[in-house]
């Protein structure tokens, strides 16, 4: 296990000209470790856990990475989860401070599981994930979901992958 490191995703096929399509091999049941792993971390509304001005803020908080020059090809993922039924988290890998924007670190112990279906089901997918850190002897902390698609192109490709990302 690498420290501060994402499992491989390839990025290369690309047919919507927005999201590339997800490639899950490897994905599954990962263990990754962090040790003051840097990420942009920003907010978004949202009614009843659906999210308001996700893409304003997507659009800002990448805009300021590219800027940065901070983005790391292999790993541009974002980590996401709810604070509430009204805010949710968002939590973008960079690789260096990212001016203008709210930075913060993730260390510890985390696993993986993939997850397809609709985004309505991440509650589910959450108890899931909390279900395979106790078969592990473990408790989750935190599960965070990166999101490989938007809905648009999850409609496209026909599939809708979802990393759950918990914290041990």
């Amino acid at each position: 296990m690498q420290t501060n490191s994402f499992p491989e995703y390839d990025v290369s096929e690309n047919t919507t000209g927005c999201c590339p399509r997800f490639k899950p091999e490897g994905w599954d049941n990962q263990h990754l470790h962090f040790v003051n792993k840097k990420f942009v971390r920003a907010t978004t509304r949202s009614a009843m856990h659906i999210p308001w001005n996700m893409g304003t803020v997507f659009t800002r908080v990448q805009g300021h990475i590219d800027d940065a020059n901070a983005a790391d090809p292999a790993t541009e993922i974002v980590l996401s989860h709810d604070i509430s039924a009204w805010e949710g988290e968002h939590l973008f890998a960079v690789q260096q401070d990212v001016p203008d924007e709210e930075m913060t670190t993730l260390s510890g112990d985390f696993f993986t599981r993939v997850f397809e279906g609709p985004y309505r089901h991440a509650k589910h997918f959450e108890h899931d994930m909390r279900i395979a850190a106790k078969a592990m002897d473990k408790t989750a902390g935190e599960v965070f979901f990166f999101y490989t698609t938007c809905p648009k192109c999850a409609k496209a490709y026909k599939e809708n992958y979802m990393v759950g990302i918990a914290r041990l």
